[in-house]
């Protein structure tokens, strides 16, 4: 019988390095975005937004992380017939919108990211860049 489960998050130093670069990476595209990192149990790690940012990017930030550190899918791979399901079945905590990313580093998957604040088309591709500028592994789904 296993007793217990060790579960890999990331640390509070490289998430709020992650803060940090997504909201540099966003202002050189024009967005004044809102960037959270949650760990695969979908707890705040770090959180940033960017001086402007409109309010309810913070939630549509929010969301993307934890949709993306509970799923480990990017929150715009999740299958049409399960969006509405998915959406619902949480009372509306996870969602579809682009711009959410699992972090994994070295194949270990501890988290995931949410950028909010742009088109979701422009939010994702802030989110992909941000992992390759902090040495993430490349939305490997798992």
């Amino acid at each position: 019988m296993t007793t217990h489960h060790s579960v890999s998050t990331v640390a509070y130093d490289t998430a709020a390095q992650i803060v940090a670069a997504g909201i540099r990476l966003a202002e050189l595209a024009g967005v004044r975005a809102v960037v959270t990192v949650a760990d695969p149990a979908m707890a705040l790690v770090a959180f940033g937004r960017a001086d402007g940012a409109t309010p309810h990017s913070a939630e549509t930030s929010r969301r993307k992380a934890i949709t993306a550190a509970s799923t480990r899918r990017p929150t715009a791979a999740m299958a049409p017939e399960l969006i509405v399901a998915l959406e619902h079945g949480s009372g509306g905590l996870l969602t579809s919108i682009k711009g959410g990313v699992p972090l994994f580093f070295d194949g270990v998957h501890v988290g995931g990211v949410g950028v909010a604040g742009g088109h979701p088309d422009v939010d994702a591709q802030i989110a992909a860049d941000l992992l390759q500028e902090i040495g993430a592994d490349a939305e490997v789904v798992r």
